[in-house]
Formats: C-alpha cells, sequence, structure tokens
C-alpha cells in the first residue's frame, strides 16, 4: 500500500494546513462516513452537496479514531485538539489533484474506456478474460464520474500491472480533468448514441469530447464499422503515431470478424488478427453481447494475448452487475452479488449488507478474493475487520486463501471453511438459516449462482425490481431544480406506492430529505422498527393511535377541529408540550382539511395553548398536472396565501408551508414555498409532463411458461372474447390480474416486451396467466423474460392503454410479487 504524509498531500492539494494533530503516513481516503475500517492512516474528505454535507460527521469520525480530515470550512478547533485538517477551496478538486498525483507514480499500462454504453461490462470481460494473466486494478462498477474517476485511480499499486477505468460525462468540458487523471496509454471507445445526450449541442460535439480521453495514448480499440466513429479518430489521429486496433467486417480492420453463428444457447465467432483465424464461442445471441466481446478481444489482441483467452469466452459472466436484495427461504433476506469477489468489491458489499435489515442476524458467504497476490494477508486482516465491524455472526468461507487464514477470523461466533464448492454446498444444506441477512459474495468459479438458488423462494418468477441508483438518481434532479433552502418531504405511503417502504426510506435517510410522510401510524411503526429515524408525518391521524404515534416519536397530520380536540386533551392528559403536528388546509380538493371559517376558532382555542406547535402548514393541489386548470390551481395557492396569512398572524410564531406535489415542482413555481413534497416523481413518473431527465426505477418482470401455435378461428382466454384471425404463436406468461397486471389490458389493450420487442396482449388477462401474440418472433423460448413495464415499456404509457394512472399501477401490484432491489 503507497501511503502520504499529511504535508505531501498539503502541497499536492494547496491546502491550509491547521489543527495540531500527530503527522502520519495516509493510505486511506474516505467520502462515506459508514465505510471507516482503519481510522488511523484514513483522510476523511467532506464533500458539499444538495443532499448532505459531509462536515456533519466529522464529530463521528473523530469519536472513532479518525485525525485527519481534508474540509472547505474549518470546525472548532479545540473540539479536536488532536485531529489535523487540510482547507481547500474545494474538496473535489483537492481529491482530483490527490488521484493525479498517485497515477503518475505508475508505469505499467493503463486501459482508458469511455463510451455512451457499455463501458462497465466491457470493463469487466476484460478483467474476467485476464484473470490468471494480468493483475488488473479497475474502476469499482461504474465508477466514471468527476468523483468515480479519482476514487477509482487511488487503487493503484504497485502489485498491479494493469490498469482499466472508465470515463463517463454528461456535458463538454468533462473529459479534460478525467483524462489529466487517468492518463490513459490505451484508449477503447465503445459506440456513441443518446445517452447524456442533452448536454450537448449534437452528437458530433459529444463524440468529440469523448474522444479527447484519448489525446497522449499509444493505442486506441473500436469499431470501424461505426462509422461516424471511424470517421472522427480518422480526422483526429490523421498525423499521429497512435496505433489503431479496430475491429470489424473489413479486411483492412486489425481484428475482422469473419463470420458469425447463432447457435441453440451461444454464438460462434470466427476472427483473423495478424493473419491469423480465431474461434471463440461467447453464452450470449445477442448483438449487444457480441460488440462488447469484441471489444474485449481486441484489446487484448493489442497486448499480444489473444491465444492465451479463447477458452474463456464461454465463460463470460452475464451482464448485470448490480447487487440484487431479494426475499429468501425461512424469511430470510438474501444480498446476491455472486458476480466476482476482488478485494474492493468484497469490502462494498460487506458495507452494504451494514445498511440492511438491522434487527436480522447476519450471514456471510464468501470465496477467496481476486487479484491480491502480493498483499494478500492485509486484504484479509481487511476483511475480518469489515466482518466484526458490520456485526455478521456466521462465516461460510471457501478457498484455499480462507483456510490459509482461518485464524484471523476466531471471534466469528460461527465460521466454516471449505476446500471445494461441493463441500460448501453440502455444508449450506446441513445449516439452518431463519430469519437472517444473507451476502453471497464470490466468485463464479467456485459455483456461487447455484449457491444463491439454494436461498430463493421458488414458487413465483414475477417480480418487480427497484433501481436504488435510479431512485437516487430522481432525487438529486429534483433537489438540483430547488432553491437550496427548499426542503424536501417525500411520501412513503402505501408501501412506498408498492416499491417497499424500508428500503426506500433508508435510501432517502441517506441522502438527508428533510421529512417523509406516511398514510398510517402502522407504517410509520414499522420503520421506526427499522431504524429509520427521520422526522415522519402520519397523514390519516385517528385518536386510537395517538399513543403509538407519540411512542415512535411521529408527527400527525391535524385535518379537522374534531381530531385536533381529541390530540389536544391527550397531550395535555400525557403531560406533553410542544409536540410537533401538520396542518392541513382546504383550498378546493375538500377532502380533508380545515378551511376559512375553521382557522378562526383554531386560533382562539389553540394558539395560546402549548401543547402542540404546528411544524408545517400544508394544502393539496388537485389538478397541478393539468394546464386546464392552471387558474383554477392558482386560486388554490392565492386562498393558501391568504390562510397561511391569518394563521402566522394568530399563532403568533413561524412555520413551513407545503403545497408542490411532484406535478406542482415542475409546473408551478410559485407552489415551492419552504418546502414540497415528492411522490411518484421519486420513481421517474413526471406526472407534470415537464422533467426529462428522470430514469424509470421500477420494473415489473415474469417469464414466459409456454409456448404453442394456435389455429385461426380458435379463440384465446375467458370467455371467448378473442378470436384469432390467422394462424398464432400464443406465448402463456406467468402474471395476471393477481399480480397486478389489469385486466382492461386484454384482448389487444396493452402490450408486453420480450426480447426488446413489443407484442400485443390477446384474450381476456386470467387470474395467474396471460397470453401473448409473439407471431413476429419465433426465437422466443420458455423462460424468457418478460418486461411488463419498465426499461423500453414505460409505465406512463402502460397506464394509459389500461385507461389509468401510473399510481394506480405501481400501487396495485400484489404483495405476493418479490421486491428485489438493484444496488450499484
Amino acid at each position: 500500500m503507497i501511503g502520504y504524509s499529511i504535508f505531501d498531500l498539503t502541497e499536492i492539494t494547496e491546502a491550509e494546513l491547521e489543527g495540531a494533530g500527530d503527522p502520519c503516513i495516509i493510505e486511506h481516503l474516505l467520502i462515506d462516513s459508514r465505510k471507516l475500517t482503519f481510522p488511523v492512516s484514513t483522510l476523511f474528505i467532506a464533500f458539499t452537496s444538495p443532499s448532505r454535507d459531509g462536515h456533519r460527521y466529522i464529530s463521528y469520525l473523530y469519536e472513532q479514531g479518525v485525525r485527519n480530515f481534508l474540509v472547505s470550512e474549518v470546525p472548532d478547533l479545540d473540539a479536536y485538539p488532536l485531529a489535523t485538517f487540510l482547507k481547500v477551496k474545494n474538496s473535489l478538486s483537492a481529491l482530483q489533484a490527490i488521484a493525479t498525483y498517485h497515477r503518475e507514480k505508475f508505469s505499467y499500462p493503463v486501459l482508458g474506456i469511455t463510451g455512451s454504453n457499455g463501458k462497465t461490462i466491457v470493463k469487466e470481460w476484460i478483467h474476467h478474460l485476464l484473470q490468471g494473466i494480468k493483475n488488473t486494478v479497475r474502476s469499482p462498477r461504474s465508477f466514471n464520474s468527476q468523483l468515480g474517476v479519482p476514487l477509482s485511480v487511488w487503487q493503484m499499486n504497485d502489485e498491479n500491472d494493469l490498469a482499466i477505468f472508465e470515463a463517463g460525462i454528461s456535458q463538454a468540458g468533462e473529459m479534460e480533468k478525467l483524462a489529466s487523471i487517468i492518463q490513459p496509454t490505451i484508449g477503447l471507445i465503445t459506440n456513441i448514441g443518446d445517452a447524456h445526450a442533452e448536454g450537448f449541442s449534437d452528437i458530433s460535439e459529444k463524440l468529440h469530447e469523448k474522444l479527447r480521453l484519448f489525446d497522449g495514448v499509444r493505442a486506441l480499440v473500436y469499431c470501424k464499422d461505426h462509422e461516424r466513429i471511424d470517421e472522427a479518430i480518422g480526422t483526429k489521429f490523421a498525423a499521429s503515431s497512435v496505433k489503431l486496433c479496430h475491429w470489424g467486417s473489413s479486411d483492412s480492420c486489425f481484428v475482422q470478424l469473419k463470420n458469425v453463428v447463432s447457435e441453440a444457447k451461444h454464438t460462434r465467432c470466427n476472427v483473423r488478427v495478424k493473419n491469423k483465424e480465431h474461434q471463440f464461442l461467447i453464452p450470449y445471441l445477442d448483438s449487444i453481447a457480441l460488440e462488447n466481446a469484441m471489444h474485449a478481444f481486441t484489446f487484448i489482441a493489442a497486448l499480444d494475448l489473444e491465444e492465451l483467452i479463447m477458452d474463456q469466452f464461454l465463460s463470460l459472466p452475464p451482464l448485470q452487475m448490480r447487487l440484487e436484495v431479494k426475499k429468501g427461504i425461512n424469511d430470510c433476506l438474501i444480498i446476491n452479488d455472486a458476480y466476482n469477489a476482488d478485494l474492493t468489491g468484497m469490502i462494498s458489499a460487506l458495507n452494504f449488507m451494514g445498511l440492511q435489515s438491522p434487527s436480522q442476524s447476519r450471514v456471510a458467504i464468501l470465496s477467496d478474493v481476486s487479484g491480491v497476490s502480493m498483499q494478500m494477508e492485509q486484504a484479509y486482516v481487511q476483511i475480518a475487520s469489515h466482518l466484526r465491524l458490520h456485526h455478521v455472526k456466521r462465516l461460510f468461507a471457501i478457498g484455499t486463501q480462507f483456510n490459509q487464514y482461518k485464524n484471523f477470523f476466531s471471534d466469528i461466533e460461527e465460521a466454516h471453511f471449505y476446500g471445494s464448492a461441493e463441500d460448501l454446498i453440502q455444508g449450506l444444506r446441513q445449516a439452518h438459516f431463519s430469519d437472517e441477512l444473507i451476502l453471497i459474495k464470490g466468485q463464479r468459479s467456485f459455483s456461487f449462482e447455484q449457491l444463491v438458488k439454494l436461498f430463493e423462494t421458488q414458487s413465483h418468477q414475477t417480480r418487480l425490481e427497484v433501481d436504488l441508483a435510479a431512485i437516487a438518481h430522481n432525487l438529486r434532479q429534483y433537489k438540483s431544480s430547488l432553491p437550496p433552502e427548499t426542503q424536501l418531504m417525500v411520501m412513503v405511503k402505501a408501501f412506498s406506492y408498492g416499491a417497499g417502504s424500508f428500503e426506500i426510506a433508508h435510501l432517502l435517510q441517506y441522502h438527508g430529505v428533510e421529512q417523509m410522510a406516511v398514510a398510517y401510524v402502522d407504517e410509520g411503526v414499522e420503520l421506526r422498527n427499522m431504524n429509520i429515524h427521520m422526522p415522519i408525518m402520519v397523514m390519516n391521524t385517528e385518536s386510537k393511535s395517538f399513543l403509538q404515534t407519540i411512542d415512535h416519536h411521529l408527527e400527525p397530520e391535524l385535518y379537522s377541529l374534531d381530531i385536533i380536540e381529541k390530540l389536544h386533551q391527550f397531550l395535555d392528559e400525557q403531560g406533553i408540550r410542544f409536540y410537533p403536528v401538520h396542518l392541513k388546509l382546504d383550498t378546493g380538493m375538500h377532502r380533508l382539511g380545515l378551511d376559512e371559517n375553521d382557522l378562526t376558532l383554531f386560533i382562539e382555542r389553540y394558539a395560546p395553548s402549548s401543547r402542540f406547535r404546528v411544524k408545517t402548514v400544508f394544502t393539496h393541489l388537485i389538478a397541478a398536472e393539468n394546464p386546464k386548470h392552471d387558474s383554477f390551481t392558482q386560486t388554490q395557492l392565492d386562498r393558501f396565501d391568504q390562510m397561511c396569512a391569518v394563521l402566522q398572524s394568530g399563532l403568533g410564531y413561524v412555520f413551513v408551508r407545503h403545497a408542490a406535489n411532484t406535478a406542482a415542482i415542475s409546473r408551478h413555481p410559485s407552489s415551492i414555498y419552504e418546502m414540497v413534497r415528492l411522490g411518484i416523481g421519486l420513481y421517474g413518473i413526471d406526472t407534470g409532463g415537464i422533467k426529462k431527465d428522470l430514469i424509470e426505477a421500477v420494473q415489473f418482470k415474469t417469464t414466459v411458461a409456454q409456448l404453442k401455435w394456435v389455429k385461426a378461428g380458435e379463440t384465446v382466454g375467458y370467455g371467448r372474447h378473442f378470436i384469432l384471425e390467422k394462424d398464432t404463436y400464443v406465448a402463456t406468461i406467468r402474471a395476471g390480474y393477481a399480480d397486478g397486471l389489469p385486466r382492461s389490458l386484454g384482448n389487444g389493450h396493452g402490450k408486453v416486451m420480450i426480447r426488446q420487442q413489443l407484442f400485443p396482449i390477446i384474450g381476456n388477462i386470467c387470474m395467474d396467466m396471460t397470453m401473448v401474440d409473439v407471431s413476429s418472433c419465433s426465437s422466443i423460448q420458455v423462460d424468457d423474460e418478460v418486461i411488463l413495464f419498465g426499461k423500453g415499456l414505460s409505465l406512463v404509457d402502460v397506464a394509459r392503454d389500461a385507461q389509468t394512472i401510473p399510481y394506480e399501477i405501481m400501487t396495485g401490484i400484489s404483495q405476493r410479487v418479490p421486491r428485489i432491489y438493484l444496488s450499484d
């Protein structure tokens, strides 16, 4: 591990050094306080963003033993007598300077990858193909941003002999900084497309910006058949000595793709490189996987190593690289990260485990880590430390390394070590698992994909996938569009619109949302039991639930004089003062809320009281999404302003106002006030129809159960409502109205997506099954994935076809459908 003195880092970052701490060597950079492992040798970098301020965690980290901090604001030095602070103008620029300095210490090849799509999978496939040949260091998952790249480069070490880093940009001017940090010796561009196109005037500007990564490379890998890329590279490097390692169909290519044959479950590729022909198989049939594999092959051929990796292509890992959280057997919760097991990924997975379900006992099923041959002992010291940090009680480990260092894990309550996959599987089958949180993290070579199946509940192949990274992205998009001082209340009622309460609430808590709202007290109590400690408003306040509300520090919405009087009396009986409440005003919805006539009585009776204090006052805009009713929306806001003025005068203290829902945030800036309420927009659905930078975060999926040809004139489904006009290839899929698929989508009104194609639903939708016309695609097979809504088939479009709204579709997904949480 290469380290730097605090004085080195002061000079590198041009920081002002403050504090009286003892000088030490920094070996670890930390930006997330939850991932602390080695406090003495750690430099904590405090970032400030719209969602959170890293300076808030200095006190906690100081208590944990951290003594070195890089900050933009120095706290009271008297409170931290043993700490050293590096004060900089911009923490991100300082981190990038450190990474740039660190990168220049190494002379081995560095591959820089950019492109619109496929960067991460190409990187991971190259790493997979070169295992045992090269000791690679690479970007963790998709760390390719202005923050992710320096954290990736910081991992470079003397034991490596190849580095692979991604570079992703979303606007002009970003690549120059990333290029100076990565300093690639070899470049690879995957493709150019529409991803993040909004940050550029046109696709040519976007391509030109991406190619800036390669200004100093010796060789460049790309597909010559991408004409736009080939032309741009030809122009940019016409007079340079850069070796162009292109692949494509032309015999002038460095690697010629001569023939591609799709077989039952794989694709056979015949290529020519350096006047020699090769053949390899990839376990995929789609063109995207073929392109990714050819990028990987061409890069390896550029290193003259292609002869060594031909047999490895058939074991290329699947495209899905995000870890999954899903329900398992016997009320267990499974974290499936059975993809690879380098040290960075192992520690990242253990840290992720530490954030989940605090009430469950923890189990880790791990394999030997890869890429640590020169620092193996230190790697297992770190793993043992993280197991202790996250209170893992049972460990099942496989591999010669774990067996060599098993004494490091002696303080685990129950630790088992195995030499073969068969022994591990047998050991797991003999063990009993119930109501536990189980992390499965290991290399595919140890059959870890098979281990996952031991713990999965097999009863239902239909599932709802929730992309936590997309939700975080959407949250940032909304926060960035608001004034910095505006608070955010996020609705997690109705099981977070069907997406799952705890997982969403935990993400919101981490990102510093000021307030959550649930429908009923029971929902709030459940979140409190799951260690959600942020303020929670209960919208449907009931007198019988007052005790639970107070005991769990929940904040009631008050919507009528009757419920206000009952709460006031309860608080008086309990001797409670200044309890926070939220007052709802009726400005036109006429469902719940105080009207103008109620305000005088409210002020007369309760303004003098100290039993509760009005924390927020709000109203509900009933048609904020519809331009036709904009004048009425303004009428509601005018009424709200008038009523708030009356309350302000009567109460004599300041409260927070909020009126804007998801649609109003986008369409009615005058409704912002001091707080807004975000609902379905969190999941990428902007009911205002204005925000275009959101990602739909939820996908409803199932699989094909059966395929058959049915003759013309026959009927499909209950009631004989759908008569086939021609011979039809019918796919029966494993989802119906009991899962939440609306019956109104039947008989040609709705569609599903299979293999990136849309197919019409035919016949009535059944309780557990649905029939689809797939005549236009004879290659569909049983167990193929079916998207009911999600990527390529928007929830908005499905709701329109069902003649309803996205809210109803999402909240209607049955509880029998497992929720699977994906996280980068």
